[in-house]
């Protein structure tokens, strides 16, 4: 590792104090790796700044000294954007203590919140006012709203409320110089010059650090009903996503789609889930539906839009939930199938999107592909059929050696990336460029748009010291 003089250790420990400066070995360890174990990064220091007065303090010397700096929430990211770089001396800047809830406006349906809130506290904090936030992921137990902003996390309810983007009002970020821009406005509508918010969420760090964010409430919904039903094809569980879009409306605030596959890993490994149907069947959409009415009201439209499919022959067989306990165990099973894969050996993931209506065209010609490269890989594709955002992952075929499957990755990426570009889509749909799509971003985007990218990076962080070899080859 490239060393950081023993001096400039000092002066950055200083700011913190030495007991939120961590050093040792075991300490920084588990700031270094990714949740999938695939990046590895290392550091000579790890600071835990307790305030945004510390945050510029750090950045100015930061510029001062040409020393890099990795931002990093809950460590929940996908793409190693929050692991500093191997073999660099990159400082890792940890905004865990920054976690207070500053405000809570039910009557303004806002709330602002530290960059280092866990999302599911926030949605605590929302809930105690009689709001919902309704951002929800998987890791909403561990991921910080910052890192969420800072890649644009979706989720499960993109489809009713967008992703972290359209949930964001405001924020406040320290510039790589120390500066703090406060830009913690809650108005909805602000048409004066550039809006300097959006450069920074979906940055992944490299243009700043954001410290705290304004973000919408919303009502709680009065009635909530979630279904699961088994359908025979993709196909037919997109012709059921526009049924549902046509009957519920705004009321649709969720559209999963689930592959048998998943179900067999899930209720395999995952304590607690179990096939929610008596027979099985290729396919399955968890429908999720609230309504501003009441649960009865919610429940009677479920049930029509079930009874119409079924009499279409859409769906073979579904189950509505029956309680608040059941629903969140068929969200439980659809959020477990990610982890359900562990087991199973390597696992080479895509976060991808393309256009609603070709997501059944999409699903044939990359299964095809990637079985032609490697016979015998088991395809478990599921995702947010109703925003277009499939997580195309591919389990080592049975008895393979994992590692010999997980070198593979390039060659299965470029297989299944080329189709989704082939359709329109996009290779990072909520997770990310990070370091794992770096380079192939500067190969798929054209060259005005990279030497933009590049031209915003120099404005904002002309010594490059702010999270150096993430989207961009940019930096120190």
């Amino acid at each position: 590792m490239t060393a950081l003089p023993a001096d400039l250790i000092s002066r950055f420990s200083a700011i913190t104090g030495e007991k939120f400066a961590l050093t040792d070995a075991s300490a920084v360890a588990p700031y270094l790796v990714e949740t999938r174990g695939i990046f590895h990064g290392t550091t000579p220091l790890v600071l835990r700044p307790g305030s945004v007065g510390e945050i510029s303090e750090i950045l100015k010397l930061a510029t001062a000294t040409d020393t890099a700096i990795v931002p990093q929430g809950g460590n929940t990211g996908h793409v190693a954007g929050q692991i500093p770089r191997e073999g660099a001396a990159d400082v890792v800047l940890s905004l865990s203590r920054l976690n207070r809830i500053r405000d809570v406006d039910p009557v303004g349906n806002v709330i602002v919140v530290d960059a280092g809130c866990v999302l599911a506290d926030i949605q605590k904090a929302a809930e105690a006012a009689g709001r919902l936030f309704p951002l929800s992921l998987g890791s909403e137990g561990t991921c910080q709203i910052g890192g969420n902003l800072s890649s644009n996390a979706g989720g499960t309810a993109v489809l009713a409320y967008g992703n972290a983007r359209q949930l964001c009002l405001g924020l406040e970020v320290v510039l790589p110089t120390g500066e703090v821009w406060d830009g913690l406005r809650r108005l909805k509508k602000d048409n004066t010059g550039y809006d300097l918010r959006d450069l920074f969420i979906g940055a992944e760090g490299t243009l700043g650090v954001i410290t705290g964010a304004v973000m919408k409430l919303v009502p709680r919904p009065a009635g909530h009903e979630v279904a699961f039903a088994g359908l025979r094809s993709v196909a037919d569980t997109l012709a059921l996503f526009e049924l549902a879009s046509q009957r519920c409306g705004e009321a649709l605030t969720g559209f999963e789609l689930v592959p048998r596959i998943g179900i067999d890993f899930a209720s395999r490994h995952i304590p607690g889930v179990r096939d929610p149907l008596q027979t099985r069947h290729d396919w399955y959409a968890l429908i999720d539906v609230s309504t501003s009415v009441s649960d009865e009201a919610a429940r009677e439209m479920i049930e029509a839009l079930l009874a119409d499919a079924i009499e279409k022959e859409l769906v073979q067989d579904a189950v509505i939930a029956a309680s608040g306990e059941q629903r969140r165990a068929l969200w439980h099973m659809r959020e477990s199938l990610s982890l359900a894969q562990r087991p199973e050996g390597g696992s080479i993931k895509h976060d991808v999107s393309v256009p609603v209506s070709s997501i059944p065209a999409f699903m044939a010609e990359a299964d095809d592909a990637v079985t032609a490269v490697i016979p015998g890989a088991r395809i478990c594709a599921f995702g947010h059929m109703g925003d277009g955002n499939i997580h195309y992952n591919i389990s080592q075929p049975v008895g393979a050696d994992k590692q010999a499957f997980l070198d593979r990755w390039k060659d299965v990426s470029a297989v299944v990336h080329g189709i989704v570009l082939k359709f329109g889509g996009s290779i990072s749909a909520e997770h990310g460029i990070g370091q794992l799509k770096r380079d192939e971003l500067a190969e798929i985007r054209a060259p005005i748009e990279i030497d933009l990218m590049r031209r915003i990076k120099h404005a904002f962080d002309p010594a490059g010291i702010m999270n150096p070899g993430k989207v961009l080859q940019t930096g120190l």
